[in-house]
């Protein structure tokens, strides 16, 4: 990988009206990046009970990869990242 680049982090975890799960995963990313509201997607699974967030951002470093990776890991309910 070459930086600085553009890198999206998919967040798979609960997903229904009640869930911040998506808010969670902004606020994970934004700890490390700055994150645009259109830089954020989610689709819901076809039951509606998990949802996929991404995030597309720019990197400076890969040390950035890794710090988000880590506050991403440290949301309640996560159940997969890529």
């Amino acid at each position: 990988m070459e930086f600085p680049c553009h890198f999206e982090f998919k967040a798979f975890g609960p997903g229904g009206e009640d869930s911040s799960f998506f808010s969670q995963v902004e606020s994970a990313v934004g700890n490390v990046v700055q994150v645009s509201q259109q830089a954020m997607k989610t689709r819901p699974s076809s039951a509606g009970k998990y949802q996929c967030v991404s995030v597309l951002v720019t990197l400076q470093s890969r040390a950035q990869v890794e710090e988000v990776y880590a506050e991403l890991q440290k949301i309640d309910g996560l159940k997969y990242l890529l």
